[in-house]
């Protein structure tokens, strides 16, 4: 019977900063823009990335159809079309029975919006002082090939007979899905198709920080209405523009007394935990005309422990207020609806062993333990949790603050280091209880 502690090193020194180099170039070059056929491309590549392991990973490759999907009671919502949700899992297994441990993480990226902003094309990834720039490299593809090296790693570990070997059993599974972006019905899939497992880690960016808790959102839509009339007798007309105002300026007093009445300490520490904002503002169809009607989308912040039912109850409340106060709007009140992707809260219950487990694990490889904190996004982990019965933490390499944005990046170092910690915590995670007493893994390496 082999130690753990050098099952442990063993896996940890099987992780390749090579392979991780190219394999974020090649995947960050793929377009995977959320709802084009490029997510399949997404998932057909890394595929490639799994069979290159050898025997000892299967490889499931699926596709969901959308629309049916869409008739499950936990559809999280979409707010782009799409004929098809491309799923990719690995699996590598041990003899014995044992425990499931789920790494996971979003092949799908955001538009790379206006190239001239970018100092580089956002899919032509290049490295530069230890950084690969590139839509997508750090939400979430750095992440995502830190998941697949980490249970590559571990499929070094089998024998012949492409098993763990003893005192390992169980499994270790890997799952890519698309949508997140959009929504989450990717995730959906995967847990209707039984890739659940008894913890899970989602590679998003969080500055290898764990996150034990985040906030979700919502997307609204909302329509005002005015009164035109010619702009030389604007006073005769009602500007649905200057109604927006009003309900703008209303929203944001609501994100302000919503963010100070927070008790968590982990919130409280975002300054800012649930953000509104209008993204999109459309209406008029004349300049010389008062507009009689403006629709305006944006984004309102799910608090914690909140679905996003009870986020759009106070949203909603927020705006029949606005309105009450306005003699036009009491009289023609703005109209409020959710649109696309809702994103509920998530808090993993007090006590739940998995982030100890994570954070000893990284304090082994790397030489510290990781902070425990909590983010003001939404994000797949509130799936695994609440529909998918999975305790789930965010732990990945990165920081959210280059993604979405111009020259998006993320260091090599910190996706390397990503991968050798969880593939220290899938092999001391698959291993009994009783047989997780060795040594501690080398900080140095």
């Amino acid at each position: 019977m082999t130690d753990v502690a050098a099952l442990e090193r063993a896996a940890v020194e099987a992780v390749s900063a090579g392979r991780i180099a190219a394999d974020l170039r090649d995947l960050v070059a793929i377009p995977s823009v959320t709802g084009t056929s490029a997510e399949v491309a997404a998932a057909d590549h890394v595929v490639g990335m799994l069979r290159r392991a050898g025997r000892a990973v299967t490889v499931d490759r699926r596709d969901v159809d959308p629309a049916a999907l869409a008739r499950d009671p936990d559809h999280p919502g979409s707010e782009v079309p799409r004929d098809v949700l491309p799923l990719v899992a690995g699996t590598v297994r041990a003899a014995r029975p044992g425990r499931r441990l789920l790494l996971s993480g979003h092949l799908d990226v955001v538009p790379a919006g206006d190239p001239a902003t970018w100092a580089t094309p956002p899919f032509a990834p290049e490295v530069r002082g230890g950084m690969v720039t590139g839509r997508g490299a750090c939400d979430m593809k750095g992440g995502l090939v830190a998941a697949i090296e980490a249970l590559r790693a571990v499929a070094t570990l089998a024998g012949p007979d492409g098993l763990l070997p003893e005192p390992l059993a169980g499994e270790a599974l890997f799952v890519g899905v698309p949508s997140e972006e959009d929504g989450g019905a990717g995730t959906l899939a995967a847990i209707r198709a039984g890739w659940t497992a008894d913890a899970a880690v989602v590679t998003e960016p969080t500055r290898l920080e764990i996150v034990t808790a985040g906030a979700g959102a919502i997307t609204f839509r909302l329509t005002v209405h005015g009164r035109a009339a010619h702009a030389s007798t604007r006073r005769e007309g009602v500007s649905a523009l200057e109604k927006l105002e009003v309900l703008h300026a209303a929203l944001r007093l609501d994100e302000a007394e919503r963010s100070a009445s927070e008790t968590d300490p982990r919130m409280i520490a975002l300054g800012l935990p649930y953000p509104t904002i209008i993204g999109t503002v459309s209406g008029g169809e004349w300049a010389s005309t008062v507009p009689d009607l403006v629709v305006a989308e944006g984004r309102y912040g799910v608090r914690l422990g909140q679905d996003s039912g009870a986020a759009f109850d106070e949203l909603r409340a927020a705006i029949d207020a606005a309105c009450a106060g306005d003699d036009w709007l009491r009289e023609h009140p703005a109209t409020v609806a959710v649109v696309g992707g809702r994103f509920d809260s998530v808090d993993l219950p007090a006590g739940d062993p998995l982030p100890a487990s994570l954070a000893a694990v990284a304090a082994d490889v790397d030489g510290s333990a990781p902070a425990m904190v909590a983010v003001p996004y939404g994000s797949d982990m509130r799936l695994w949790v609440r529909v998918g019965g999975t305790p789930c933490v965010l732990f990945g390499p990165g920081d959210v603050r280059a993604a979405h944005a111009a020259d998006e990046s993320v260091a090599l170092d910190d996706v390397v280091r990503c991968a050798r910690v969880l593939a220290a915590w899938l092999v001391r995670g698959l291993a009994p209880l009783a047989d997780r007493g060795g040594r501690p893994v080398d900080p140095a390496r």
